[in-house]
């Protein structure tokens, strides 16, 4: 059993086509379908089901599948274990973020690259149920993403930070001079949310609800960029989360207002697969993530804001 041949296995399983799995693994189709059945004539198991076209796996070759993933990760602990033998980390570290974490990913991934210059980054922006997926397939070296996510299961967790809720609005609207907004104030301002579906979103409800109101947003989101683009125009006004403003701060002629209730909001943090030996690369964020006080640099920048301070990018940055 070849290595190459657990690698066809994978590409077939995730492009669930014959030709598109060959044309990752730069391969011929028909070079990709002699080595499969290799593999399944060398372990004795039908692994895939055929038809015209393909139909899945059996579930003996979901099992297969299950140890492909396995192994083919071992081998690349190995690699990136040799590489910091040799005297630095290579390799490319996949990260995965869920999107309203995604603006902070940047405090870990620069220095990360400064100090292992020779490693790159991969960021994928992902559902909460994507990183769960592909943790558990080894696709993943590390994701950040809400701790308390009940489908996360055989992970370690690091926190990173607790989100910080506040109200985003126009400098001509009617909360913008107070000091404070309550969440049913908020919810009868014209809003923009983040969709449904989003757990930044199911979370911000619940906060409504808390405090006998329900939001109505006029325009709805599936990306926070996609939400700072309508605020930009100075009709909206929205909730955001403090990680924001790392990545997109405040927009001209609109105030950050603290909103009552919690002082701290769920937690966002790393998690990997809790299995040995683990990524080499994983670890090394997990360090530069320990030294890197993602909360206190959030919670800084945050007090800026509220205290009528616009720092240029630069002071993001930092």
């Amino acid at each position: 059993m070849l290595l190459r041949q657990l690698e066809y296995l994978v590409a077939l399983a995730r492009e669930r086509h014959f030709a598109r799995a060959a044309a990752a693994c730069y391969v011929s189709q028909p070079s990709l379908s002699a080595a499969i059945r290799k593999l399944e004539h060398e372990l004795d198991v039908p692994i895939v089901r055929r038809g015209r076209r393909f139909e899945g796996l059996t579930p003996e070759g979901e099992r297969v599948l299950a140890w492909a993933h396995r192994i083919l990760a071992e081998r690349d602990a190995l690699r990136q274990e040799l590489s910091a033998m040799r005297g630095g980390l290579t390799g490319t570290l996949r990260l995965g973020a869920i999107p309203t974490a995604l603006t902070a990913a940047s405090l870990l991934t620069t220095p990360f690259c400064e100090k292992h210059p020779q490693a790159r980054v991969s960021l994928e922006s992902l559902s909460s149920q994507d990183i769960t997926k592909r943790l558990a397939e080894f696709e993943l070296d590390v994701a950040m993403t809400y701790l308390d996510d009940d489908t996360l299961r055989h992970v370690r967790r690091f926190p990173l930070y607790e989100e910080r809720y506040m109200l985003l609005t126009p400098v001509t609207g009617p909360l913008a001079t107070a000091p404070t907004a309550s969440w049913a104030q908020a919810a009868a301002l014209p809003l923009c949310l983040l969709s449904p579906r989003m757990r930044n979103r199911q979370i911000v409800d619940e906060y409504f609800a808390a405090d006998g109101a329900t939001a109505t947003p006029a325009i709805e989101t599936d990306s926070v960029a996609g939400l700072y683009a309508h605020l930009a125009g100075g009709r909206w006004s929205s909730v955001i989360s403090h990680a924001w403003l790392h990545m997109f701060g405040v927009p001209e002629a609109m105030r950050v207002v603290p909103l009552d209730g919690p002082a701290h909001g769920p937690r966002v943090g790393l998690v990997v697969a809790d299995h040995d030996p683990g990524s080499v690369l994983a670890k090394a964020l997990l360090q530069i993530a320990r030294e890197a006080r993602v909360r206190e640099a959030l919670d800084d920048l945050l007090r800026t804001y509220i205290n009528g301070h616009r720092p240029d990018r630069q002071d993001r940055q930092r």
